[in-house]
């Protein structure tokens, strides 16, 4: 969340940013400053009397010495009314606090200032692009007519066992998914980044601690017998590493990755754009998390995007970069980018992979802070991204390399495979 600093020293700043992510938060910003005026107001008063309780509990011992008892009962009985106003004020003041951090989370984060204006995915720029459109043979298909020609994937099976967006690898079509899985995990070690297998089910501080709490409960599968939530993303529970950590300079940026299963309840998804693999509620990815200082995030978003750009070039897939617009940002992002590989056969781009710099706004929700030359405690920077999300590249792959012989396997990634047709 942003910080109540930045909220209550530049509330019309916060409110102009917020407004390019459609937001509009000057109720809830104003509501955010008078409570906490209410709580710092409250605070101080509760200071002054205790530095009165002090006095009097000083003056008491006195005037007992003194032998003067009438006037230290006096002095009891009016220690006694003000801890009983003191216990109404500090009420007072947790109430403010609670209200007030309840507003906090419900506050995006801003937007960096190069993100662009607009409303929905059409006003997104696109940055670049690379790779060459393959010419398709006549009589290609979709992806899921190849799954099925191929018996790769079993759709219709995956919804008897368990229901729609559940498919049923098979054959070479298992054998793809883990030779993705581990080319991109290669890809990302000799990257420098460190692998970690985190667990797939977190509790709710977690997921509070990544931004998916309280925003995005309702696209999680909850487990509500032990409150715990399935993983949207392995970047919710490899962020939590460094939940309530103090890091020092010397180790940032940290750089992880990790494969994990992904379960999104992609509630009201519906309509041709959701037919295959084009969007699941359960998928495999392989997510890059970078922890790292305020000054050298924006570097770090810069190589994470090329090194997304390096694995898709690899995979001899047309791609393109989009900066997104404010309206079609996450709740969390202060900045993203997205990548798209073309699929060929349903002729239209495949979102596969999105960028984010997060800057100080999970870390803040999630206490992960660092210790700068001076021994300054300085909260971090977080960001992440997909690299890569394993659904569309299969669908592109499949479609995009089809002949009329098979389909071809790029050459990058025939020594994971160990074949470089599907016949």
């Amino acid at each position: 969340m942003l910080t109540l600093k930045v909220i209550t020293e530049n509330p019309d700043e916060v409110i102009r940013r917020l407004a390019k992510k459609h937001f509009d938060a000057k109720e809830i910003i104003g509501k955010i400053i008078e409570l906490d005026k209410t709580r710092r107001t409250t605070q101080s008063v509760l200071d002054e009397n205790l530095a009165t309780l002090n006095n009097l509990s000083k003056t008491i011992g006195a005037l007992m010495k003194e032998g003067k008892k009438e006037e230290a009962e006096q002095a009891r009985a009016k220690v006694a009314e003000m801890k009983e106003g003191n216990k109404e004020l500090d009420a007072a003041k947790t109430a403010a606090e609670q209200e007030m951090n309840n507003l906090l989370v419900l506050v995006p984060n801003l937007p960096h200032d190069s993100v662009p204006e607009g409303r929905a995915a059409e006003d997104n720029l696109c940055e670049k692009s690379g790779g060459v459109v393959p010419q398709l043979h006549e009589g290609a298909v979709p992806h899921w007519d190849l799954c099925k020609k191929y018996d790769l994937i079993d759709f219709e099976l995956g919804v008897k066992i368990t229901g729609a967006g559940f498919p049923v690898y098979k054959g070479y079509g298992c054998r793809l998914q883990r030779a993705l899985i581990n080319f991109f995990l290669d890809n990302a070690r000799e990257a420098g980044y460190l692998e970690i297998q985190p667990p797939y089910v977190v509790n709710a501080d977690s997921g509070y601690g990544t931004g998916q709490l309280p925003d995005k409960e309702g696209q999680m599968y909850h487990a509500t017998l032990d409150d715990l939530y399935l993983i949207p993303t392995a970047e919710v529970p490899v962020t939590n590493i460094y939940r309530d950590v103090i890091l020092n300079e010397s180790e940032l940026p940290i750089k992880n990755t990790a494969y994990s299963a992904c379960f999104r309840r992609e509630a009201g998804s519906y309509g041709k754009d959701v037919r295959g693999l084009n969007r699941l509620h359960q998928f495999d990815k392989v997510e890059i998390v970078r922890i790292d200082t305020p000054e050298h995030s924006y570097e770090s978003l810069k190589e994470m995007v090329d090194y997304v750009q390096s694995l898709v070039e690899k995979l001899e897939l047309p791609w393109r970069i989009l900066r997104l617009c404010g309206g079609d940002m996450s709740f969390t992002s202060a900045i993203t980018f997205d990548f798209e590989v073309y699929s060929a056969a349903q002729e239209r781009w495949l979102e596969v992979s999105s960028v984010s710099n997060f800057e100080s706004y999970q870390a803040n929700r999630l206490k992960c802070r660092y210790r700068d030359a001076s021994k300054k405690t300085q909260i971090c920077h977080t960001l992440n991204g997909s690299a890569l999300a394993l659904p569309r590249i299969v669908a592109a792959l499949l479609e995009n390399n089809q002949t009329p012989e098979g389909i071809r396997i790029p050459k990058a990634l025939v020594p994971y495979t160990g074949f470089d047709m599907i016949k």
